[in-house]
């Protein structure tokens, strides 16, 4: 149990980088969760038209050269910044760090996409010569890209790849550096998600196919978590990274500390491509809430996954219900999406730092658009359209879920 780790094998987080499509940085992210401020704007794609989607706004030359950023990807330029955000937010003396002793480990959703389908519309000009493909295709479409890109960016050569978890890729990416850290096969693990998903028109053309990509006159009110009229998911782009290190490291340089992952957890449903097991997600809490060493109810605020979609919302809120009963108790249920739509591989890494702060304010951020309750959603805990004053805040829990069934859970406790 988390409890009775000792301090090298205790891990906290002690750096935030994030670009969000209502902020580039973790004080800009908080600000605009409890001021009520959505990202969610008009937004037109190729073949696709008109939709509602999430957009980052990061100065991507603040890190990279122009040549940089076209020769590699809008996930790699996600990563750098991100990654880059959160050394400097940590405190690291960089310049010191041994490079071979740092990981990066990345969630994605997918990668890949984008540039394949921007080759391909580019070579249509050429009547389809291969001639014409670009040299940097492969090198921009290879699985560990993002990763790969921070670390050619920050001269990092200790391990990197990125793990594809579906929706549940920025919980799995803080999970694998958890883990690292633990093996001691690295010293300092930069990780957590990233996502580009809105520069590819297939993934608003599968959503829509599938029924399940909303639709509203108002942008900024077409991501409504739990409400009774939600038609589906606001499709987003954005990055978070977290610096992780062992907790006696953190203590010996006196570094600030968000807090301390004290427990997680990974399942699979094994039932279907797209719908939700609520039972293998009550099944996942529950394994992350034991290797914390928790009870339900010393959990202050759950960050859910919920994406408005109508099955997807009911799910979870069944599996929530499963391992906290009828009641409650007295946690706090928020959800980030509402926001800034869902981010993919970045979701779960974006929910889990906008929710951070709320160790120091003692606040829980709404969930917006919440202006008729879904009775099937019904959860006594759940902080609709204004944020709850909560007094002390020790623990949250992040869900993440994803397309073939994969769930992630991670728990963080105040230090």
């Amino acid at each position: 149990m988390a409890s009775e780790r000792p301090d090298h094998q205790r891990i906290v987080i002690t750096g935030v980088g994030l670009s969000a499509p209502n902020g580039n940085s973790l004080p800009e992210f908080r600000r605009a969760l409890l001021e009520g401020r959505s990202g969610v704007k008009p937004f037109e794609t190729r073949y696709f038209g008109h939709t509602a989607a999430g957009i980052c706004d990061f100065d991507e030359l603040r890190y990279q050269k122009r040549k940089e950023v076209r020769r590699g990807t809008r996930a790699g330029s996600l990563g750098i910044y991100c990654a880059r955000e959160a050394i400097a937010d940590s405190g690291l003396d960089w310049e010191n760090v041994d490079r071979s002793a740092v990981g990066i480990f990345v969630g994605v959703t997918e990668h890949g996409n984008v540039e394949t389908e921007n080759e391909i519309y580019l070579i249509k000009g050429y009547d389809y010569d291969t001639r014409y493909w670009s040299h940097h295709h492969n090198p921009r479409t290879v699985a560990n890209n993002p990763a790969g890109e921070i670390s050619l960016s920050l001269g990092i050569t200790g391990p990197h790849y990125t793990l594809g978890a579906a929706c549940a890729a920025g919980n799995t990416g803080i999970i694998q550096g958890v883990q690292m850290l633990r093996l001691e096969e690295c010293d300092f693990a930069l990780c957590g998600g990233v996502s580009e998903s809105i520069h590819s028109f297939g993934i608003f053309a599968s959503f829509n196919s599938q029924g399940a990509l909303a639709k509203h006159d108002d942008p900024t009110k077409a991501s409504r978590p739990f409400d009774a009229d939600r038609n589906g998911i606001v499709v987003a782009e954005g990055g978070c990274m977290f610096v992780l290190e062992r907790y006696d490291s953190a203590r010996a340089r006196g570094a600030k500390i968000y807090g301390e992952i004290v427990g997680h957890a990974m399942n699979s449903d094994a039932t279907d491509f797209v719908l939700p097991d609520s039972g293998r997600q009550a099944e996942c809490i529950r394994l992350a809430l034991r290797r914390a060493g928790m009870r339900p109810e010393e959990i202050d605020v759950v960050s859910t996954h919920a994406t408005a979609t109508v099955s997807g919302d009911v799910q979870e809120c069944i599996a929530l219900r499963e391992v906290w009963g009828e009641s409650g108790g007295r946690t706090l249920i928020n959800n980030t999406k509402s926001f800034i739509g869902h981010a993919m591989g970045a979701a779960g890494a974006l929910e889990l730092a906008g929710n951070l702060p709320s160790f120091d304010d003692g606040v829980c951020h709404a969930t917006i658009n919440l202006d008729r309750l879904d009775e099937q959603c019904a959860l006594p805990g759940l902080v609709a359209n204004q944020p709850r004053q909560a007094g002390r805040i020790n623990a949250i829990l992040n869900n993440s879920f994803g397309m073939l069934g994969i769930n992630a859970v991670v728990i963080v406790k105040r230090v």
